[in-house]
């Protein structure tokens, strides 16, 4: 028997401390540990460093939640988005791709709002959006309630050109209000406001997922009439989700070039997504929504997108927080797949 001090190791085997100094490392980590960037990606802060590397996609964040008619909370989102989730890497197994050897990500920071002031809060995600868009560079933006879609996908039109993309929205709700408690800002009205400014034409405007006893019957004539495309939880139920998948795509795409995508977390069912401000039973279930959307970013150029409605604080586990984080995560798998592609085929034209 060899004799050894205490906390001796056997011969050729060492405690291995790795160079723990460097930001690589940091970021490198396990996701509890190291700096609460969004999936671990570097941080950056200034709009010239974000020019300076040309990343192709950035998150931004969004921590509104003074919209919210019922259960706040959504501004912790963010935060936890980058703090909770659990991040095992990022090698696609559906796909295989390695996400990051051919999509650029980096995390922005935040739109820094102001509690309870809509104008200057709505300015400064509309800014910092639109400093991203107009580089060319794709904001992922993580909300928030549903009201900062407003500012976003304009800060998007604004870059690109009104009516240029077309929009598809997953959500158990239409947000097509035209005030909620006089509130032209509130997270049930930002889609109406969208339309009426032209920055997304109505029939190029699809949404997914819609159920339960709410809006009205005077909004959904509305919605008829600016021809926005609908698709009820009802409708998936009985066609399933690839085959509305593919009128969804064509519908959005249909005189555009782009997508945006914005995604309730309270398209899910609150069984799987119980941190959220107005859950509604009979939603979708996380194995639909995440391939959805993988889909989208796979079977048409996205430039802008946002997850919202993560309301942490009303959260068990996690759970919520997690199906969020993934939605993203498939989203940027799936542009991964697109931009490879891409890159193959430019290589095969030269």
């Amino acid at each position: 028997m060899v004799s050894r001090a205490p906390g001796e190791l056997p011969d050729g085997v060492g405690w291995g401390a790795p160079d723990e100094t460097g930001a690589a490392a940091q970021l490198a980590a396990e996701s509890y540990m190291g700096p609460a960037t969004f999936g671990h990606r570097p941080m950056l802060t200034e709009l010239a460093d974000l020019i300076a590397r040309a990343p192709d996609a950035a998150i931004v964040g969004a921590p509104w939640d003074a919209s919210t008619t019922n259960r706040p909370g959504a501004r912790f989102g963010p935060r936890a988005l980058r703090a909770l989730t659990h991040v095992n890497g990022s090698y696609h197994l559906d796909l295989e791709i390695e996400i990051f050897d051919h999509l650029d990500l980096v995390d922005f920071g935040d739109a820094l709002v102001r509690h309870g002031l809509w104008e200057p809060s709505a300015a400064a995600i509309r800014s910092r959006v639109h400093a991203v868009a107009g580089a060319g560079i794709v904001p992922i933006v993580i909300g928030g309630d549903h009201s900062i879609t407003w500012p976003s996908a304009t800060a998007v039109a604004m870059a690109r050109g009104y009516g240029s993309f077309g929009l598809i929205h997953f959500d158990a709700h239409a947000d097509t209000a035209a005030e909620i408690d006089g509130n032209l800002a509130s997270h049930g009205t930002p889609m109406r406001r969208l339309i009426e400014s032209g920055a997304v034409r109505g029939e190029n405007f699809v949404q997914v997922g819609l159920r339960g006893y709410w809006p009205p019957a005077e909004t959904v004539a509305w919605m008829r009439e600016q021809g926005m495309r609908t698709h009820f939880m009802q409708e998936i139920w009985e066609r399933g989700a690839r085959a509305v998948l593919d009128d969804v795509i064509s519908e959005a795409l249909s005189g555009t070039d782009a997508i945006y995508l914005s995604v309730d977390i309270d398209v899910l069912d609150p069984g799987f997504a119980p941190g959220t401000g107005t859950p509604e039973p009979g939603g979708m279930a996380p194995v639909d929504l995440l391939r959805m959307v993988r889909a989208i970013a796979m079977e048409t150029p996205i430039v802008g997108m946002d997850v919202v409605e993560v309301s942490p604080p009303y959260d068990h586990a996690d759970i919520t927080v997690n199906n969020a984080h993934r939605i993203v995560w498939e989203a940027l798998a799936g542009m991964a797949y697109r931009r490879r592609a891409e890159q193959h085929q430019e290589g095969s034209i030269q």
